[in-house]
């Protein structure tokens, strides 16, 4: 997003924060209301122009919000989007893209005060592993052809009882609605929400074999300390390490591995 966009989803993601701190706003089924107009505004082109048509008043954009929504979601929901629309975007599908971002973190509010944010962060790591591995669920996940019923039918199928409800919403909205985005980018961009909930950064840790309850908090004490925040692992294995570890923090690569010290001596060695 650009300049103005940044700033109306800052403001819209402190209005969020002081909505889900209220004992009277149910997190999650605010989740789904933002989710709903999130659908609405995606289909309905013209609408969504409308309502962030710079040369139309903000107060008149709010006004059409509210009539609009006012007796299809709850208050508090009709009250964010209308403040929503009364700021300036730079381009109109931006506001869907808020309003997707918000219904996210307003599921993974619920699931932080629910006490489960730990599990729906890494279940959510866990099911961009299992999709990675697996060219055919993949493909099944991301058909054009097949029904997003279908999709959604496979996913209960998958997560259904052994994955926290937030998890499963979160993914389900993922597959069945992408507006675009590859798979992988999606669940990319919920493990970063999830991990600012907890103001962390997100690190994968790729070792040959599982780190034990010590190795883990040494590991996550010295990024902490490196980056200058606090950091949630997302912990794979992979045989193929022969020693060590790799991990990747956002684009970044620390790689101390032992493969990877045997590659850079093959390849100075082959120069």
């Amino acid at each position: 997003m650009n300049g103005a966009s940044r700033e109306a989803l800052a403001a819209a993601r402190e209005r969020l924060d002081a909505l889900t701190d209220s004992t009277s706003v149910d997190a999650g089924s605010l989740a789904d209301e933002l989710a709903a107009v999130t659908a609405l505004l995606d289909r309905e082109v013209s609408l969504r122009r409308v309502l962030t048509d710079p040369a139309q008043a903000g107060e008149a954009k709010a006004d059409l919000a509210q009539r609009l929504l006012g007796s299809q979601v709850s208050g508090p929901a009709a009250d964010l989007v209308s403040g929503m629309v009364r700021s300036r975007w730079s381009q109109s599908r931006d506001l869907v893209d808020a309003l997707e971002e918000l219904a996210g973190v307003a599921d993974l509010t619920a699931a932080q005060k629910a006490g489960a944010l730990d599990d729906v962060e890494d279940e959510l790591f866990r099911f961009g592993r299992i999709v990675s591995s697996s060219t055919e669920l993949r493909a099944a996940l991301t058909s054009r052809s097949a029904s997003a019923s279908a999709k959604g039918e496979l996913l209960r199928s998958l997560l259904g009882g052994r994955a926290n409800a937030t998890t499963e919403r979160l993914v389900t909205r993922l597959v069945t609605a992408p507006r675009g985005r590859s798979l992988e980018s999606g669940l990319e961009s919920l493990s970063k929400l999830a991990a600012e909930r907890r103001d962390r950064t997100v690190a994968v840790v790729t070792s040959a074999v599982p780190l034990s309850d010590q190795q883990k908090q040494r590991l996550g004490a010295a990024l902490a300390k490196l980056y200058g925040r606090g950091m949630h692992l997302n912990l794979d294995v992979d045989p193929s390490v022969v020693g060590g570890i790799r991990v990747q923090v956002g684009d970044e690569v620390i790689n101390g591995s032992l493969a990877d010290r045997l590659e850079d001596a093959s390849r100075r060695l082959a120069s």
